[in-house]
């Protein structure tokens, strides 16, 4: 039987970069080598698209992240055709799907969907809407709130404000009358918490906000919900969506930042699954179902709770459209725990991107008027 070919594509634009590296490399560990043939695909810092020798790539042995080589030869992409090509090369074989492994702007947020889109290449993963929503975390909630899920108040600063004289002491002001302290401060377009803060006092606010519009031009300052517990579900699915058992991050610091993501050992205790009751469980995976489909979401995704100490209510906190994909990242392990191994479930969204885009592929691009 023909293996399909898969074009794993990492790196990226991106702060998340060397997150990127490690996802890619469990992905690419993890395929059914009798099924699937990896084909990778590196974006540099500076955005240049590689084809990478998995030989090189694959060097730090399993679990190492892919090692990118800026040096391997630059790619054109042939629309239609499935190729992407070494520039000058005269042809190269098709790639059957592709499998943006890349976090955060410039990937998750509907830019590399779209130049997939005009290419007519199927991909994993929601498409340019649901993927560019999930991005800002503004938007995402407005529309969440549209569908009657519950979020935690906030306020929006854009860059073109903050600009203005007298705009800290207004925020200042603003968050003490009507989202008090603590708050969060975060980037509007960001992940795996860069840029995030805990502001405890009005005398850290306006560091915090100028730190986040490092970037993106759009931050929030968020109501801190008391006491909150981060319950998580992982999503897959197209038209049907299902949720896996909730897990829960307990962090050892005051807040799940990027340090105990991905430089602490002993940064967070993953806890899967959570210690809900069955109601409460149920309560989330509905609720992160709900989420998924009120975003036009697709493939997968993780939804992110914060659960109000006594009152046990669920805020959603947002939605990440290509989660962490190591191993040890809670998406994979969350649905180990529910059934379904890594290998398995890499196999799973595969299939999905191929039925999503035959069911788009059959769509009509002319428009024949009766006559």
């Amino acid at each position: 039987m023909k293996r399909v070919r898969v074009g794993i594509i990492f790196g990226g634009r991106s702060g998340e970069h060397e997150i990127s590296l490690m996802s890619a490399r469990s992905i690419v560990d993890a395929l059914d080598r009798e099924r699937y043939e990896a084909v990778l695909i590196g974006i540099d810092p500076e955005g240049r698209w590689h084809l990478e020798d998995a030989g090189r790539a694959l060097l730090g042995g399993p679990g190492a992240p892919l090692e990118l080589d800026t040096a391997a030869p630059e790619l054109a992409m042939q629309p239609g055709g499935g190729a992407l090509l070494p520039a000058g090369a005269p042809g190269a074989a098709p790639i059957d799907v592709f499998f943006p492994v890349l976090h955060g702007t410039y990937g998750e947020d509907g830019t590399v969907q779209g130049l997939l889109e005009m290419a007519g290449l199927p991909y994993v993963g929601s498409g340019v809407l649901g993927s560019a929503i999930g991005m800002d975390k503004d938007v995402a909630k407005r529309l969440l709130r549209d569908a009657g899920l519950l979020v935690a108040d906030y306020r929006v600063v854009q860059a073109r404000q903050w600009a203005r004289p007298g705009a800290a002491a207004a925020l200042e002001a603003e968050v003490a009358a009507r989202l008090g302290w603590p708050c969060f401060v975060k980037p509007a377009n960001a992940g795996s918490s860069v840029g995030v803060h805990k502001v405890k006092t009005a005398a850290a606010l306006a560091a915090a906000v100028t730190d986040a519009l490092r970037y993106d031009r759009k931050v929030l300052v968020e109501r801190a919900v008391v006491g909150a517990r981060e319950i998580e579900v992982a999503v897959l699915g197209n038209d049907a969506p299902e949720a896996s058992v909730p897990g829960e991050v307990v962090p050892n610091a005051e807040f799940y930042s990027y340090q105990a993501k991905y430089i602490d050992a002993d940064g967070a205790r993953l806890v899967i699954p959570a210690a809900l009751t069955p109601e409460q469980a149920a309560e989330a995976r509905a609720l992160a179902v709900r989420a998924f489909q009120a975003l036009e979401l697709a493939g997968m995704a993780r939804v992110d709770f914060l659960m109000e100490q006594g009152s046990g209510t669920l805020y959603l906190n947002e939605v990440n459209t290509i989660p962490g994909f190591t191993k040890i990242s809670m998406y994979p392990k969350m649905w180990e725990h529910s059934g379904l191994g890594y290998r398995d479930l890499v196999s799973r969204l595969i299939e999905l991107a191929l039925e999503r885009h035959a069911a788009r592929s059959a769509l009509s691009t002319r428009y024949l008027p009766e006559t």
